[in-house]
């Protein structure tokens, strides 16, 4: 089933965010590969696709997994977690229509 995980970061995240970035698009890599990554990116703080310095405000990633507790094990791993770069993390079902 998918699930959509969105994260939302803490303030003043970006520093944190591009130290650890690297491992935490290796991981969405390795889902990508495996043909379970529907869509992953970052919300820009501003109305922008490159927002500098404001940074971002959170993440949302829609990916495939076999349960709800997989898939919130696999976001509470997250290197972002880790790093304090998420405030907030909540996985949910989620039911693509189109």
């Amino acid at each position: 089933m998918l699930y959509v995980i969105y994260a939302e970061d803490v303030a003043d995240s970006l520093e944190k965010r591009l130290s650890v970035r690297p491992t935490h698009v290796a991981r969405l890599q390795i889902l990508r590969d495996q043909g379970r990554l529907l869509t992953a990116g970052a919300l820009p703080t501003i109305d922008s696709n490159d927002p500098g310095a404001a940074g971002f405000s959170g993440s949302v990633i829609i990916a495939e997994f076999d349960s709800l507790e997989m898939a919130q094990a696999w976001a509470d791993a997250d290197p972002y977690v880790a790093a304090g770069v998420y405030n907030n993390v909540s996985v949910k079902p989620y039911r693509k229509t189109f």
